[in-house]
């Protein structure tokens, strides 16, 4: 485990450069050095993902430029490097297509249009707090999402390893139109890919920390620029353009708005979840303080630098965080670093691009597409929590045979319901008194009784509407079946942290009704708990008889141990002190 290191000690006041103030000289060349590894790992990965969106080459560039930039001006987290993402370059792919084809000047402009969009909704979500909904997509979920992207990717990317134009709609069908095509293969692109996924491989196997993607780039450059791929059949990336991008305004047509602000939201929810939870890690890692809010505003400024340079959605990403932090950086003076080379190779290093082979960028799409499916987390779920597992399968099969905004819709949706079911599906007890004077629980049964004529019911959840029938079956059940009658019905409410409008009024009639069978109602509930909720609703105050709040079991058995319920005697119960 890499050692914590606190920077709270040194804290400043103004609200930019948060992630890269205080200055630490001692630091900077270690983040120099993790700004080099970024450039050198990143450049040939954010290139890659302009397969994915659709967009020209020199878009992938642009992404780890100016919204790199933004970022460190106006985010918070010294760690999160926002850049490229291959599930947001997959969602335009998925969704733009409705509206425009593929490649096209329109399609490229809608891609910038959607960071635009985003980043305006970034903003209304840092103005209304709603940093929050990063904890609505659960992690099962994003597993089984970001495996359903990573098995489309590499579908895709497929017919490029073996020279072949892309077919079919979806990963099933782009699979079957390869193996239909096998026979019309380049041989010679092929053996190329197969040795760019050995490089690959060998490096990560052999010298992980050795840019095994960037050997391939420039090996294959070199190569293609001395036996002429261009001229024996292999298909390279053609022109890019050199220089700083242009400043534009990203249109927008009444005809496209459905279409951009449905993928737009797409996106915002995958950057809210993904780059909270990525900032949260690395924060958590080195006892830092992280402000999502103050991120928010970093990733919509860096969308709008997006937008604004013709390139399409950046997100905060796990892998390239990863790069930096394994790489010794921890400021965003590394992140700079990586600009600086960027820039040089937007203004000195295009032409050499120009030679770079399609088929190298297919495979390293490809390997990018195989790192997305999560094999290990998928196992994991289904050995700890199969309900989750499920959660994250279906995730996964609604991305790879529907599409990506589905998917995200998804997502979101079985978070929901999994959070709705676990706490619907809570857990109830009954308490005895052990000899030696502690509480034991037990399941929900009639006679089980903490004192004679006594029953202490512990209800381990919120209340809420949805499980306040259950609430009321139970303590009914308890009431109707018992024998010798009860006197008194104890609410253990120490583990309930919230009472709805619903439940409140439960409570309320639960009491009358007791009240008309002669039998009392008490509860448990801590100053800290849901005390005044209780209060709050008068669920203790109906049909003139009060009823008491213990603070703990002990003191409401005790209490009531000799004092007959409400119905039975006019003098209300009084707090023992």
């Amino acid at each position: 485990m890499k050692p914590a290191v606190s920077t709270e000690s040194h804290p400043h006041r103004i609200p930019f450069l948060q992630g890269l103030l205080p200055f630490n000289s001692a630091q900077l060349p270690h983040d120099i050095i993790a700004g080099i590894t970024l450039a050198a790992l990143g450049i040939p990965e954010v290139m890659g993902y302009t397969k994915i969106s659709g967009t020209p080459t020199v878009t992938g560039l642009y992404t780890i430029l100016l919204p790199l930039i933004a970022f460190v001006v106006f985010g918070a987290s010294r760690q999160l490097v926002v850049a490229a993402d291959s599930a947001t370059a997959a969602i335009l792919a998925g969704t733009l297509t409705a509206v425009a084809a593929l490649g096209s000047k329109e399609y490229i402009g809608l891609t910038s249009t959607v960071a635009l969009t985003v980043a305006v909704m970034l903003v209304f979500a840092r103005i209304f707090r709603l940093g929050f909904l990063a904890d609505f997509l659960s992690r099962s979920a994003l597993i089984g999402f970001l495996t359903g992207v990573g098995v489309q990717v590499a579908a895709g990317e497929l017919a490029g390893l073996f020279g072949l134009a892309k077919q079919g709609h979806g990963p099933v069908m782009q699979l079957v139109s390869v193996v239909q095509r096998v026979a019309e293969a380049s041989y010679s692109t092929t053996v190329l890919s197969l040795a760019v996924l050995a490089v690959i491989i060998g490096c990560k196997r052999l010298t992980p920390r050795a840019p095994g993607a960037l050997i391939a780039v420039i090996g294959s450059i070199v190569a293609s620029g001395v036996f002429n791929f261009a001229g024996h059949g292999i298909a390279v990336t053609g022109e890019v353009p050199g220089g700083l991008p242009s400043l534009f305004l990203p249109p927008l047509h009444v005809s496209e708005i459905n279409q951009v602000l449905a993928t737009a939201a797409s996106c915002f929810i995958v950057i809210i979840a993904q780059s909270a939870a990525t900032a949260r890690a690395y924060a958590n890692r080195y006892n830092e303080k992280g402000d999502d809010n103050a991120d928010i505003i970093g990733l919509a400024a860096a969308n709008a630098a997006a937008a604004f340079t013709g390139t399409f959605v950046v997100n905060g990403s796990p892998t390239k965080t990863e790069m930096v932090d394994d790489a010794g950086g921890r400021t965003q003076a590394a992140h700079l670093t990586t600009a600086v080379i960027v820039l040089l190779v937007l203004l000195f290093l295009t032409r050499p691009l120009s030679l770079l082979p399609a088929a190298v960028l297919s495979a390293i799409v490809f390997m990018i597409g195989v790192k997305l499916i999560d094999v290990k987390g998928m196992i994991e779920l289904y050995r700890l929590q199969k309900d989750e597992f499920v959660v994250a399968l279906l995730t996964a099969c609604v991305v790879v045979f529907v599409d990506v905004m589905h998917g995200i819709l998804a997502a979101v949706v079985l978070s929901l319901i999994a959070h709705a079911r676990h706490s619907y599906h809570l857990r109830t007890r009954v308490l005895t008194r052990s000899p030696i004077g502690r509480w034991i629980d037990h399941p929900v049964a009639p006679n089980v009784l903490a004192a004679p004529g006594i029953v202490v019911y512990r209800f381990e959840a919120d209340l809420f509407y949805a499980n306040t029938g259950r609430f009321t079956e139970e303590v009914l059940r308890l009431v109707n079946e018992a024998n010798p009658p009860l006197r008194w019905v104890v609410i253990d409410a120490s583990e309930i942290n919230n009472i709805d409008y619903t439940a409140g009024k439960t409570l309320v009639q639960l009491g009358i009704e007791l009240d008309q069978r002669g039998v009392g109602i008490a509860s448990v509930a801590p100053p800290t708990g849901v005390r005044h909720e209780l209060e709050r609703y008068r669920a203790l105050r109906s049909g003139g008889t009060h009823r008491e709040i213990f603070a703990t079991v002990d003191a409401a058995v005790d209490g009531l141990r000799d004092i007959p319920p409400p119905g039975a005697a006019p003098s209300p119960v009084v707090k023992p002190e």
